[in-house]
């Protein structure tokens, strides 16, 4: 048995370690079938970076999950925030990509290039700046990412509330992952035997926060670092786990993931936050997936300060963006991929995002697949 206390504690291991780990997984999968998933965007990129697909033996398949805010951002929300933003005369405060996430209606990059206001911050505090040198304005503060960037986006909110800034409002685009691994589960479109578990999101919510899901699934959840030693090792101990039939969560990236999580951090997003339904790129409305202002700060809420009169009707395009998210289909068998869709040209948000499978693909792995499509893409 693996010892977990020894993994925790490896930042490096040696090159010849880590064949030894390598030929240690092919014997464990020896001429078998299994298939496993990085539920993280982060992992996903390191994997193809780092080219340990092409270091695992063949029988051992990779998918990669829904991990990536921004390419499970529904197309519906990217549609909604233009909408208000031209109706309402709105400036638009977000982050790097999604500005480029097209929606059916075009992108906030497109609307940029129409004259509106779009700022791209790298810190949310920013946003306050920028309200306050313009209080003839209204902006709103596009609010986006997983649990690990909740906290600082909640402590921007408060700052919010303390400044009584009147022309500064919160579209929140908050997703939370355990929700969205059981609908992953649930969905049963792709048999998984082994799960990678997201180390930043872990890091916030601890080990703790990933039992109550996984508890009603026979499968092992194996938390990781995103060093690429750490992504052997824990895979190396996800076989195991497999190998002998044990399920739950284990944890191979102690040194920065507890059992009880940042509690500090999540005291901080509960008393901004609630629960709620959300809207998921490929999978629709999962129950108790997003995160929404609480009622004593709601006249914060863009999504109740701007209302459209009409709802929002998507235009479907050619885009398999959300069968990738599901891990249906790999980034390379969609019809777009390589030829249309490109990085400097995308047509969805897997394709955008610096987290997308599509992109990490496009990066590191598409002349991999010569045998599969038929020719260089």
């Amino acid at each position: 048995m693996t010892n977990l206390s020894i993994i925790n504690q490896m930042l490096k291991i040696s090159k010849e370690e880590i064949y030894y780990l390598v030929e240690k997984i092919t014997e464990i999968v020896d001429n078998e079938n299994y298939t496993i998933m990085e539920f993280c965007g982060t992992h996903t990129h390191e994997i193809s970076r780092y080219g340990i697909r092409s270091l695992l033996p063949k029988g051992l398949s990779l998918k990669s999950g829904p991990g990536c805010p921004v390419c499970v951002t529904a197309e519906e929300d990217i549609d909604y925030i233009i909408e208000i933003t031209q109706k309402y005369d709105l400036g638009v405060i977000t982050f790097g990509d999604i500005v480029k996430v097209p929606g059916s209606k075009g992108s906030l990059s497109y609307l940029k290039a129409k004259g509106k206001e779009v700022w791209v911050v790298y810190n949310p505090l920013e946003s306050i700046e920028i309200a306050s040198s313009n209080p003839s304005k209204n902006y709103i503060l596009i609010g986006i990412g997983f649990e690990t960037t909740v906290p600082t986006l909640a402590y921007t909110i408060k700052k919010i509330i303390e400044k009584n800034l009147k022309n500064l409002f919160y579209f929140s685009l908050h997703k939370l992952t355990p929700p969205a691994m059981k609908a992953l589960l649930d969905s049963g479109e792709v048999k998984l035997d082994g799960i990678i578990g997201p180390g930043h999101v872990s890091t916030i919510v601890g080990v703790k926060g990933w039992q109550e899901v996984l508890k009603y699934y026979n499968i092992p959840f194996v938390i990781m670092g995103f060093e690429p030693e750490d992504i052997i090792l824990g895979i190396y101990v996800l076989m195991q786990k497999i190998k002998n039939k044990e399920s739950g969560v284990f944890n191979a990236y102690g040194r920065s993931v507890s059992f009880e999580g940042n509690i500090r951090a999540q005291k901080l997003v509960n008393e901004i936050f609630y629960v709620s339904d959300s809207n998921w790129r490929g999978f629709g409305i999962i129950p108790q997936s997003g995160l929404e202002i609480r009622e004593d700060y709601s006249y914060l809420d863009a999504k109740k300060k701007f209302i459209l009169d009409e709802p929002i009707k998507v235009r479907k395009t050619g885009c398999k963006c959300g069968d990738v998210l599901r891990g249906v289909i790999e980034p390379y068998q969609c019809p777009l991929f390589a030829k249309v869709c490109v990085p400097n040209n995308p047509k969805g948000p897997c394709m955008v995002s610096s987290e997308g499978s599509c992109a990490a693909y496009y990066m590191y792995e598409r002349n991999r697949y010569l045998n599969e499509v038929g020719g260089y893409l």
